[in-house]
């Protein structure tokens, strides 16, 4: 099982940026496709973007393709989320989850999960 916890959520106007950090506690971290999943009040939970082992390969979801950008620091355990022009439909909160699977699929399902941190984006 990996510990996962996210950090860098926060209160922020419409347009502007957060960067949300997930550190995870394996070293064997790389071995893990990472995603950042959201959830809003009264919705179901949803994927917002996942990136490969390596890095190499990323995916997003239609809403925040060209504002979002999902990296990771294997050397680091963590992966990052940074969000630009952010706008107030984007308010939720942000999980991180690890896929311990050997195969590139980012719909998952995932293994693990974080505690989640909270997004708020004011109009």
């Amino acid at each position: 099982q990996v510990q996962l916890v996210e950090s860098g959520g926060g209160l922020v106007q419409a347009g502007g940026s957060l960067r949300l950090s997930c550190a995870a506690s394996r070293r064997t971290f790389s071995m893990y496709t990472m995603a950042w999943f959201r959830q809003a009040l009264g919705k179901e939970r949803e994927l917002v973007a996942a990136i490969s082992r390596i890095g190499g390969t990323t995916h997003y979801t239609d809403s925040v393709k060209g504002r979002f950008t999902i990296s990771r620091d294997n050397a680091k355990n963590t992966v990052y989320l940074q969000m630009n022009s952010l706008k107030p439909e984007d308010t939720a909160v942000y999980y991180c989850a690890a896929d311990r699977q050997a195969v590139w699929a980012p719909m998952g399902p995932y293994d693990d999960w974080g505690q989640g941190t909270q997004v708020t984006v004011s109009s």
